[in-house]
């Protein structure tokens, strides 16, 4: 699925490259500006507000496109349902959640370790071969997650004594590797905005529930004004809707393997962001765990050279769908 089918982005290779490094940006001030504004907004508010918002800004170009495709999407609905659930609903909540208990810095190298999962689940759900070399960089960024997630204290492990947001952020990095494998498996032939329109519509109808018995019986809800309605907009608009147009657009212009490369510029972003903006500052646990997970990811990612041809192949005959 390409942003370009969608009518999003124009076939431009310098906007293709621009996109791949705004997306990275845009994910890493998700994790800082929910940092920032979470004792504003609860989580689940957060969540549900940010996804109603971009609906509003979509719906009126996805919608069309919704109706014309309703036959594809009622036959896919209960794919569509689930792939939305651990996509749209849980990983961001969960994220939104992370960030009430631990750093933007640490939500964003957690959540750079994505292709790991993407790797690990494809080979436990899918029978995906693992090469000894991919094996060995999921081994380096576990170990990487785990030096992070302990602040490079085995103390922290042993005693149990582990930021809660920091496995709540290893939970919505596992839920969004669900997601990458299960769309594989459940391929479901819709353009590229229609997809994602009907994506979020049901990722929120998902939120729903959860958000009314948080506004009701836990949080509560939040005081309109602009120190919440800025950020709403931004998780709207930038990690919500832009980040997801770039990433179909670059992905389909210089392809999935060069574009995974710029994923890895989020960590680095986060933590210029983190450090200015809300005062946090890198530890040596920081640097140790994100250069494992660097390593790792590197090693993890390889596909190999058959692997590299045969993609090749495939686009020089016009192999490809959306």
């Amino acid at each position: 699925m390409s942003a370009e089918n969608a009518g999003i982005l124009p076939r431009t290779p310098g906007l293709a490259y621009a996109g791949l490094v705004l997306t990275p940006l845009f994910w890493a001030g998700n994790a800082v500006v929910a940092r920032g504004t979470v004792e504003n907004i609860p989580p689940l508010s957060m969540s549900f507000w940010r996804w109603i918002i971009a609906l509003a800004i979509l719906l009126p170009f996805g919608l069309p496109g919704v109706w014309r495709h309703r036959q594809v999407i009622r036959q896919h609905f209960r794919s569509m349902l689930t792939l939305a659930t651990f996509s749209v609903a849980a990983f961001n909540s969960l994220l939104y959640f992370a960030a009430t208990t631990t750093t933007a810095t640490n939500i964003a190298l957690i959540n750079a370790t994505i292709p790991i999962f993407v790797a690990l689940l494809a080979w436990i759900l899918l029978g995906d071969r693992t090469r000894p070399i991919q094996a060995l960089g999921i081994a380096l960024a576990i170990i990487g997650i785990v030096t992070v997630v302990a602040r490079g204290d085995i103390a922290v492990l042993t005693g149990l004594q582990t930021q809660p947001g920091d496995l709540i952020m290893v939970a919505a990095v596992f839920s969004w590797g669900l997601f990458s494998v299960l769309l594989r498996r459940q391929a479901v032939p819709l353009p590229a905005l229609t997809f994602l329109t009907t994506q979020i519509l049901l990722g929120t109808l998902v939120i729903l529930p959860f958000y009314l018995t948080d506004l009701l019986f836990f949080a509560g809800g939040f005081d309109l004004s602009r120190s919440t309605a800025l950020p709403l907009l931004y998780f709207a608009i930038f990690p919500g809707i832009l980040a997801y147009a770039f990433w179909n657009h670059g992905v389909h212009k210089i392809g999935p393997a060069r574009a995974a490369i710029f994923m890895y510029l989020t960590p680095v972003f986060a933590s210029v962001l983190a450090g200015v903006f809300l005062g946090e500052s890198l530890g040596v646990f920081h640097i140790i765990g994100g250069l494992l997970i660097l390593a790792g990811l590197l090693l993890a990612t390889q596909t190999g050279k058959r692997a590299h041809y045969r993609i090749k192949e495939q686009q020089a005959k016009g192999d490809s769908h959306d």
